[in-house]
This record gives structure tokens, sequence and C-alpha cells, in this order.
């Protein structure tokens, strides 16, 4: 149990011109070691320097984050402060007792309106409809995708897409257009190939590149108030959706059958692939010349509509929340109002965090900052997110059992797959009285 007070007010003419002295307090926020918790180390730096109290980031690699957060949650410890866990956290988190209840805070603040209203679905009401609210949307992400746009703009590669496919070559539109290009430029003799996907099965890699297909094709997972999953889970929307998935794995370069953001990125920064896959946070490096040598030909878009108009992406990226057992639960509150504000959005989205912030994202001078920033803002309005419930670490393992030999093998149908899925659903939610 730490005490969170330090040597005196260090750089604080207000406190000594009112002729007081006092301890400075800290703030431990918990978070993955990767850059954007550098970037809130940053701007927290910045509400020290405005209020006189300390807050540190403190990091650990994603392979131990979710262990090491639950370890100190389960032991009631107050190590935390706050923690920008994952979205999948919340019904976990919040039914063990282990977040502070913030929909009175929510409320207050209009966070439905101040925040783009899906992320705060996903990231901070739970259960699902309730209007309870758990964590503030701090780091927005979700799959989009990245391609060669100097390939694109080739002019003989123009003609010939055109004599082809009877359309003009450009980033898709739609899921339809997005497998004709991929096979356009699948060239496996010429080392080239028309499409990076998700495919590793370990955890929610496979499961997030299937949900882009799914959610565009116009599926749901199931009806996360009731949890209904039969009729859902293997709709003839996800049947077909689960189709084009592998039916775009066969445009993969050679050895794709376990592949998650690492191995997106290589595929463009190696030249291996016209389009690839990858959460907007890893974006940054493939339009930066040092470790991307095709980045000035590089584009993005967002995840395109399926074959009715629905365009929706699966959901990455992380919530603020305040842990229960912090002995500076007021101070931690205060410093969420801080975070909400207009000016401190829009900071946090220069120092390069991905804001859930509506006006901020909304704004022309975020769009264009960035050659990605306008395919991040399209989507953050329109992400759906996996279960929340605390069991969704079973459901992701069976999905992944379900689907990876369909996708990666042809092993058996999409709708075989689905439906032994929606079997495993059903009987784990019955394990725990969902029903």
């Amino acid at each position: 149990m730490r005490k969170k007070l330090t040597g005196l007010l260090a750089g604080t003419g207000f406190m000594l011109a009112c002729g007081t002295s006092a301890f400075a307090q800290e703030l431990t926020i918990f978070w993955a070691e990767w850059d954007p918790a550098n970037y809130l180390q940053e701007l927290v730096n910045e509400y020290e320097a405005e209020t006189g109290v300390r807050v540190i980031v403190e990091t650990t690699p994603w392979s131990d984050f979710q262990t090491k957060a639950f370890t100190e949650f389960n032991a009631r410890g107050s190590a935390y402060d706050m923690v920008v866990g994952d979205s999948q956290w919340t019904g976990a988190a919040s039914e063990a007792g282990h977040y502070v209840d913030l929909t009175e805070f929510f409320n207050e603040h209009n966070l439905n309106e101040v925040m783009a209203p899906a992320t705060v679905k996903y990231y901070a009401e739970y259960p699902a409809d309730s209007g309870k609210y758990w964590s503030i949307p701090a780091e927005g992400d979700a799959v989009g995708w990245s391609y060669r746009k100097d390939w694109f703009e080739d002019p003989a590669e123009m003609a010939a897409f055109k004599e082809k496919y009877g359309y003009d070559l450009a980033p898709p539109e739609n899921w339809a257009q997005l497998r004709d290009i991929a096979e356009f430029f699948h060239r496996p003799d010429e080392n080239r190939y028309g499409v990076a996907i998700y495919t590793d099965n370990s955890y929610d890699a496979l499961v997030m590149g299937v949900e882009n297909a799914i959610f565009s094709y116009g599926g749901e997972l199931g009806n996360y108030a009731t949890y209904e999953v039969e009729g859902i889970i293997n709709s003839d929307q996800n049947v077909k959706a689960l189709e084009a998935y592998r039916e775009l794995y066969q445009f993969t370069p050679p050895g794709w059958a376990k592949t998650f953001f690492v191995e997106n990125n290589q595929a463009i920064t190696e030249g291996l692939a016209a389009m690839s896959m990858n959460y907007f946070a890893f974006f940054p490096a493939l339009v930066n010349e040092a470790s991307n040598p095709h980045a000035a030909g590089t584009g993005f878009f967002a995840n395109p509509t399926g074959p009715d108009g629905h365009q929706f992406a699966a959901l990455g990226g992380q919530g603020i929340s305040v842990v229960s057992y912090s002995e500076n639960k007021d101070e931690a509150m205060k410093f969420l109002e801080w975070f909400i504000r207009d000016d401190v959005q829009k900071r946090w989205a220069e120092l390069g965090g991905y804001t859930a912030h509506a006006k901020t994202l909304e704004s022309e001078e975020f769009r264009n900052a960035t050659p990605y920033n306008e395919a991040f803002y399209q989507t953050m309005f329109k992400v759906k997110d996996f279960w929340a419930t605390p069991e969704y670490a079973e459901l992701l393992i069976q999905m992944n059992q379900r689907i990876y030999p369909f996708i990666t093998a042809g092993e058996g149908t999409a709708k075989d797959a689905l439906d032994a899925l929606a079997a495993d659903w059903k009987a784990t939610f019955e394990k725990y009285d969902r029903y």
C-alpha cells in the first residue's frame, strides 16, 4: 500500500501566493507499455504543471497487463488510482466491484454527446443498454486499412484493372471491391500479394478481423442485453461474412496463418501486399520513412461497406476507469474532469493519442493532421465490439476454435462453424446463469 504523498509542492506559485504550503498529491495510472502510454505521460505532465498534482503513468508489457491489473484488483490493492483498461474488462471489473461507478459523472458532463456515441457504448457502458458507465473513452482505436497508393495510382495498373473489372481502381468502397482488388494484385510469381488480414488465433486477432466482415455484412455476435445467440451469430449474414473472409485469405502472402499487427505492418513495409488490415494505433509507423521505405506511397481507408450498405469496424482501444480501492478517488475524479475538457482532448490528439472526443474528431484540424486521421474519424462513429461479459475470454477461445480451421484450412463450411459456435456460446451463458 503506497502513501501517495511526495515532497513539497514544487513550482506552485499559487500556494506561495496564498501563503500556504502543502504536499503534492500523486496519482498513478496503470496502462500497457506502448507509445500511447508515453503520450499520456506527456499530457499528464501538463496536469501537474496546472494543478501541482503529480501523475505517473505506470506501464507493463501487454503480455502481462491484464494479469498484473487483476492481481492487484483481486487483492483490493491501492497501487493504482486509475487504469486504462481494455473494453472487454468492463464486465468483470464492474461486477467484481473493482471500478468506481461513473454514471453520475457521465450524466453530469453529458459524455454521451461529448464522446463519439459508439465509443461510449463499448468503452464505458455495462451491462448493455443499462445506462450505467464505468470508464471514460480514452484511447480510441479500431481496425482500418493501409494500402499501396503508388500501386493503385500506377497508370498501367489502373488500365488493366479497369479492363478486367469494369470500374476504376481506387480504395475499395465495399467488400466486393476489396475482394476484386486483392485478387488483382495477387501475383505470387512477382512476390506480390493482394491483402494481409488478421489470422492469429491465440487471442483476439482473428476474431477482430472477422468482426470487420460480420459487422459490415449487417451481422451481430448476439444480443448483448439478453445473451441470445442462436440465429444471430449463425445468421445468413454472418455465414456470408465468414465466407468472404476466407476468400480474402486466399490472397494473402505465404505463411499467413498466424499473423497479427506486426506482420500486417510488415506486409506494407516489406512491399508484400497491396492492402493490409491493422489497428489505427499502428499506422504511425507506416507514415514514418525510417520504419517504412514506402511511406510516401502508403494510403489509408476505413473498413468498407458490406453488400447491403452497412459500414462498421471492430473496436480496439481502452477507456480510463477509477479503481475502487484507490486512496485518492476524489483526486482521480478531479483528474477526469480535466481530462474530458475540450482543450485537453485537443491536446491529447496533438500529442498522438487517439481521442474519442466528438468535437475534436470532427474538426478539420484533426482530420487533416495525418494521412490516416480522416479514416480514423470516419471509423470511430461506426465501431462495434466483442462481448464485455466477465466470461468473454471463454467466448473468445470458443470463437477462435470454431472459425480458425475454416478460415485458414478450408475445413468444413462457414455455416457448420457458426452453428457449432452458437451452441458453444449458449452453453457458456447457461453455465454462468446469464439467462
